[in-house]
């Protein structure tokens, strides 16, 4: 990985490879020239070099480069980036054609443990999806509004027809991944999609909510990085700077002529019930439902997500704690319609049964969220799956929830992967 001084970047450098900050967060795709506006940018947030596994096209390859027409250069550019776009138009089409052949798939699938591997090879298409956004709009400030839709679309049915297998996949510690806001944006918008379903949303409804909560946090790509990922405590000046990220991501998306139902939605999303929210500290009726959605999922994930400065929390304790609604934070519509999705014992925690089985929750019951669906750990049905009971307040009742210690010991003692 090579460096360069920012001081040292002249407008038109063209690079052989990406330029990243940080060795990893992308500035510029590779063959893109450098502009003044992004040398302004990287001076503005005081960054003072930048990395490139390549270097710098000195014009060996084409000596004749440098003299060729301005006008030739443009039209060469134009013709490779209108390729590139029916190269990157093809490979989405090609991603939504094996997410249904995928989705598909699922249902025809023998087993439990298939179709819960099946899913969760699904929910990575997606999340590389959403990468390929970020990192499109990233170095060409542009997105695809029809193919989010076509791609949120099927997302909606995905989550729908596999929410019991989707619920229970976990987070990866993230620490200082690029892909942090990919995976906190994927994670988020399948809990929103939940919730919504929960609250009886119209199919054009839900694709907005998908589409803005993919959407929610992508003001941040205007930011420096280190504003988000850092286990440092800010200053006043920096907090500020990332309190901006909504009144970013709301001018980002209109620009990019996305409706006003989605433009409030991202620009809402930190808005708080009791009016302590940013970035113009409305309240409830005020706020829009999309945004109240949209802030319940992401208090959800963000607990239950591993940072880099922390380990995730157990499900259960981030469901009591949005149950509690310290300060009446959240709609309280909405937090009636994340319980009844996941229960009190959320899809994917491990509890301790009074009859002294150990088992997975797996699903939950349409009107009793109290008393959900586990699956018993080392029993089998009839049909080769693991043993499920619906569990109750006599012998099936849950004791109380293992924590990660006792998932991990249990689980290495019946040669269960803690992926599976």
């Amino acid at each position: 990985m090579n460096a360069f001084e920012v001081n040292a970047l002249k407008p038109a450098l063209i690079f052989t490879e990406h330029l990243t900050l940080d060795k990893q967060f992308l500035v510029l795709g590779k063959g893109y020239p450098v502009t003044q506006d992004l040398i302004n940018e990287l001076k503005k947030w005081g960054f003072s070099s930048v990395s490139c596994e390549g270097t710098i096209d000195d014009g060996t390859q084409d000596k004749d480069i440098i003299n060729r027409d301005t006008d030739d250069i443009i039209s060469e550019t134009q013709a490779e980036e209108s390729e590139r776009a029916k190269e990157r138009a093809k490979k989405n089409s090609e991603l939504n054609d094996s997410i249904k052949d995928a989705t598909k798939l699922i249902q025809t699938l023998n087993t439990e443990a298939s179709r819960l591997e099946m899913a969760h090879k699904v929910y990575q298409k997606y999340s590389d999806y959403i990468e390929s956004l970020y990192t499109h709009y990233a170095t060409h400030k542009e997105i695809d509004k029809e193919e989010l839709a076509k791609i949120v679309q099927e997302l909606i049915i995905f989550v729908r027809e596999n929410r019991r297998f989707v619920l229970r996949i976990n987070p990866r510690a993230e620490q200082t991944d690029k892909k942090f806001l990919v995976n906190h944006a994927m994670r988020s918008t399948v809990i929103a999609l939940t919730i919504g379903a929960r609250l009886r949303l119209q199919f054009n409804q839900m694709v907005e909510l998908g589409e803005a909560c993919i959407l929610h946090e992508i003001g941040m790509l205007r930011l420096p990085p280190q504003l988000y990922i850092t286990d440092k405590k800010l200053q006043p000046q920096e907090k500020a700077k990332l309190a901006s990220h909504p009144i970013l991501g709301y001018e980002l998306v209109k620009e990019v002529g996305f409706p006003l139902p989605i433009q409030r939605a991202v620009l809402e999303h930190h808005e708080k019930e009791n009016g302590s929210g940013y970035p113009r500290h409305i309240a409830a009726d005020d706020i829009s439902t999309y945004a109240k959605i949209i802030a319940v999922a992401c208090a959800f994930e963000a607990i239950t997500a591993p940072r880099h400065y922390r380990s995730a929390r157990p499900k259960y304790e981030a469901m009591l704690e949005i149950l509690r609604n310290s300060s009446k934070q959240y709609d309280e519509n909405v937090i009636k319609a994340l319980l009844y999705s996941f229960s009190v014992f959320p899809i994917g925690v491990y509890v301790y049964l009074a009859n002294g089985k150990i088992a997975q929750i797996t699903d939950t019951k349409p009107d009793d969220p109290k008393h959900p669906i586990a699956q018993i750990l080392g029993e089998k049905a009839a049909d080769g799956d693991p043993r499920t009971v619906e569990t109750d307040e006599a012998s099936n009742k849950v004791v109380r929830v293992l924590n990660q210690q006792e998932v991990s010991d249990v689980l290495k003692s019946l040669g269960i992967s803690e992926d599976e």
